[in-house]
């Protein structure tokens, strides 16, 4: 499998006490049958909510992002899914 799509994607959980790190597992096991995680981070937004930012690494011949992104919102405590770019690397 040839990796060489970069997606970079906001993760926005139901409320301040949602956990963070299951959804981060919830993403990482998603992502297993696409492609990869690259890199994700926990990053503040307001008033102690904090968003995830999930770099994921996919084959454009295989595709699978809009699956990804639907699996995603499907996570307990995922409130909405930001696609924030897209780059062939």
């Amino acid at each position: 499998m040839e990796l060489n799509v970069a997606v970079t994607v906001r993760i926005m959980p139901e409320g301040v006490d949602t956990d963070m790190d299951k959804i981060r597992k919830g993403v990482e096991k998603i992502v297993k049958g696409f492609g990869r995680v690259n890199s994700s981070e926990i990053k503040p937004i307001a008033f102690g909510l904090n968003s995830l930012e999930v770099v994921f690494l996919l084959d454009d011949k295989k595709g699978g992002m809009d699956k990804i992104d639907e699996m995603v919102r499907k996570i307990p405590g995922v409130s909405e899914t930001d696609v924030l770019g897209i780059t062939r690397i």
